[in-house]
């Protein structure tokens, strides 16, 4: 069955800069779209970045310029954060998934568990 690991998640002051990985396995093909999201009590879940096969990536409004998105051989995703916000706090999930399309607002089937991201004033 398809995982996903997560691990990075931490509190960090404003200003700073926080790395999540999330480890996959299980899998014969290589995900076709793997993206991050993240959910602050109270809200929506929100995609905040997607890279498709390819490499091509899309980011949420709030994360654009301060976020990067990417993956290596071995499959392992990476969101690398910097410049970060109190409002970026929250509980931040990667995600997969073998569709054609690779949007924020693409349905994803795997999901790893979570990892928290606290960012202090």
């Amino acid at each position: 069955q398809v995982q996903l690991v997560q691990s990075g998640g931490g509190s960090v002051q404003a200003g700073g800069s926080l790395t999540l990985s999330c480890a996959t396995s299980g899998y014969t093909n290589s995900p076709y779209c793997m993206a991050w999201f993240r959910q602050a009590p109270g809200k929506e879940r929100e995609g905040v970045a997607v890279i498709e096969d390819g490499a091509k990536t899309k980011y949420a409004d709030s994360a654009k310029g301060r976020f990067t998105i990417s993956k290596d051989n071995a499959n392992t995703l990476y969101l690398h954060m910097s410049s970060l916000k109190p409002e970026d706090s929250a509980m931040y999930y990667c995600a997969a998934h073998w569709l054609v399309r690779c949007e924020l607002t693409s349905q994803f089937r795997h999901w790893g568990q979570g990892t928290q991201v606290t960012v202090s004033s």
